[in-house]
């Protein structure tokens, strides 16, 4: 049984011989990740004093307007990164094609590469409401030394060795996984220390509470509407509670505490659903499994997803298990 306030570096330190690569590395890269998000963390909550609201006036890759913590929180996490070498290549949704680290450098070990969402939701900045960070590292495939290829980053999800995402809410939270449960841990904010407060968290089995924007519930898959429609009927323990956020970690977040289904499918508008395979679909069906619940894409494993590129789009559903697998039923009988 962990213990609580423990500090994320202790932890770090007395769990590294659990990873099966221990070699100090991923330890460092966890730790850059969590100063960087004590960064961003700090512009978030002074955004409504200085101007770093609204839209930044550029488009992303996806062709959607960047806000300007957009901008901001990708430099950041970027930057901090490359100021510790201990990457050889990062992929951001924010950017149009990966960035290779120390590829001048013949000496350069780095073996991980990271994908990232630097923050997860930023629409909702303006109107104070949660947003997140979303976080995906895998050892590199291509020789050691070398620069990094696209074949680095376009990896089945099963491959990640870590991930995780951090919630900028009521409290900052980081919660990660290394492949031996999910644990969260909560900043305080007085010291600038994470402290463990989340323990081997878990998805309930059952839940009652499904996330999806009903608003595009005409554009949706049959499968999706009966299942929505089971949802509000009156009968056991339901109807179930309708809640969303909009954005990601902060959806995945509650529900993984309180129990729940997170809906983001294909429909008519939006061919392949909206979500990324690779910077928010494989992290949070990673920390989804190592949680005890389900990641698919309605029909399938995310994890089991082979890439094509670095900005592909699938349906998305996740959360406790008896809910997705009750949403597969629906969803087969209409395939």
């Amino acid at each position: 049984m962990l213990k609580k306030n423990k500090t994320l570096g202790e932890f770090i330190i007395e769990n590294q011989s659990s990873f099966q690569y221990s070699s100090g590395e991923l330890s460092k890269l966890i730790n850059a990740l969590r100063l960087a998000a004590k960064v961003v963390n700090h512009e978030v909550n002074k955004a409504g004093l200085v101007d770093i609201l609204g839209d930044a006036g550029d488009t992303n890759i996806q062709g959607e307007s960047q806000q300007k913590l957009d901008v901001l929180a990708n430099e950041k996490f970027i930057q901090t990164l490359k100021n510790r070498e201990i990457v050889c290549g990062i992929a951001s949704e924010e950017e149009d094609d990966f960035i290779t680290i120390n590829s001048n450098d013949e000496n350069h070990q780095n073996k991980y590469v990271v994908l990232i969402d630097p923050l997860d939701g930023s629409s909702n900045i303006d109107v104070n409401v949660s947003v997140g960070t979303i976080f995906s590292i895998y050892r590199r495939v291509t020789p050691v030394g070398t620069p990094v290829e696209m074949k680095d980053f376009l990896q089945k999800g099963s491959e990640q060795v870590a991930a995780g995402y951090i919630v900028y809410g009521t409290s900052t939270m980081l919660v990660y996984s290394t492949g031996d449960g999910v644990n969260g841990f909560t900043l305080n904010p007085a010291l600038g220390t994470f402290y463990l407060s989340h323990p081997n968290m878990q998805f309930p089995e059952e839940g009652k509470i499904y996330s999806v924007n009903e608003g595009n519930y005409v554009h949706f898959l049959q499968g999706v509407k009966d299942y929505i429609k089971y949802c509000q009927k009156e009968e056991g323990d339901r109807p179930y509670t309708s809640r969303y956020i909009g954005s990601l970690v902060s959806d995945f977040h509650r529900n993984m505490i309180k129990g729940g289904i997170y809906m983001y499918p294909k429909s008519s508008i939006a061919e392949n659903g909206k979500l990324r395979l690779l910077y928010e679909c494989n992290p949070m069906a990673y920390l989804a499994e190592q949680a005890n619940g389900i990641a698919s894409d309605g029909f399938g494993r995310i994890l089991d997803i082979e890439p094509t590129e670095l900005h592909q789009r699938v349906p998305f559903f996740c959360g406790s298990r008896k809910m997705v697998e009750k949403l597969h039923e629906f969803m087969a009988k209409n395939a």
